[in-house]
């Protein structure tokens, strides 16, 4: 980043176009075809983090009052989103082992005028599943016999623990009724606030929200993204982050399976870096979250996965991290309070 201020300069201060700078759009077109995936660069919007995005996309197809479907459980500030636009929610239940319940989706479809569906096929959050080609296919069958928009979130499709990047629904549409979104926070760092959406059919309702959102992205961010991209400095960084989220992932549940009470069901997931945890129903989870707070170790609560409320012995946990003793420690001494 530093490199980049100092041979951009003053151009930096200059203002970018609302939807994003031109050559990053390319450059993000480009990266995508590496992967098999087509996303037009005009049908590309430069966004201030994901969360913009998938307002943006929301806001494109949908209006106070409208009936949405999302994966449960779903990440909370997502519902957050979908609160503050007034939406109705059909929670589609995605299970730890297949990921999106298809068929509940198309049967709700037969029951309920929906307007949008939300799903991250490639290692959820929280439950890290990564759904299969074929039910990405027959969700995209779904959508385009219903005339339903799709929205998939596909932050972490870049966090493969294999050499092998999944495809995104979107790289089987030919429709334009899926729209895109991710950020790279999850890969570089948090504070690298920027996102992308490609909004297909939905491009020009879109362009107009993002206008009306205000200024563009950070130029440095721009420009830092679009050099790691083009130089291949981002790919050389996923590489040696991948491995580290593997290991990280596989320390992760040997703690939890050596250390939790021997009826805690968890899954080692294949990418990004989340994992759920359902624990023994007669555990008490707000005395065991009050215990971990004392000695260092915070989970998500699963009940804050759902607007229902369900989930309420599972909990999350994130290992982007890399582990030290001292957190190796407090881990264990978590699963002997859990026992």
């Amino acid at each position: 980043m530093q490199q980049v201020i100092r041979e951009e300069g003053a151009s930096l201060l200059r203002y970018y176009p609302a939807n994003g700078s031109s050559d990053l759009r390319n450059t993000i077109s480009r990266y995508a075809a590496g992967y098999q995936t087509v996303f037009p660069p005009e049908e590309l919007l430069i966004t201030d983090g994901a969360l913009q995005a998938l307002y943006i996309a929301l806001s494109s197809v949908c209006t106070a009052g409208d009936v949405i479907a999302v994966e449960s459980p779903c990440v909370f500030s997502v519902l957050e989103i979908i609160r503050v636009l007034h939406l109705k929610v059909i929670e589609i239940p995605a299970d730890t082992q297949s990921g999106f319940d298809v068929d509940f989706f198309r049967k709700a479809c037969e029951k309920n005028t929906i307007k949008a569906v939300l799903v991250t096929p490639n290692f959820h959050n929280p439950t890290g599943i990564l759904l299969s080609d074929e039910k990405k296919k027959g969700l995209l069958r779904i959508i385009q016999h219903e005339g339903i928009a799709l929205i998939e979130n596909d932050i972490y499709g870049d966090l493969s623990f294999t050499n092998k990047r999944p495809l995104p629904v979107k790289a089987f549409d030919e429709s334009g009724l899926v729209m895109t979104y991710s950020s790279y926070s999850k890969t570089l760092a948090p504070g690298i606030r920027l996102g992308w959406l490609s909004a297909g059919r939905f491009m020009e309702r879109a362009e107009q929200i993002r206008f009306s959102l205000g200024s563009s992205v950070s130029p440095v961010y721009q420009e830092t993204v679009n050099r790691l991209l083009k130089t291949n400095s981002y790919d050389r960084h996923l590489r040696h982050f991948r491995m580290q989220l593997a290991k990280n992932a596989h320390l992760t549940v040997r703690l939890l399976s050596e250390n939790f009470p021997k009826d805690t069901t968890l899954l080692t997931p294949s990418g990004g870096y989340n994992l759920w945890v359902r624990m023994p129903d007669q555990i008490n989870m707000e005395s065991f979250y009050r215990q971990c707070n004392k000695i260092g170790v915070r989970f998500t609560p699963g009940y804050t996965f759902s607007f229902s409320g369900i989930f309420s012995n599972y909990f999350r946990i994130v290992f982007s991290d890399n582990y030290t003793t001292q957190r190796i420690e407090a881990l264990r001494l978590a699963g002997q309070l859990a026992g």
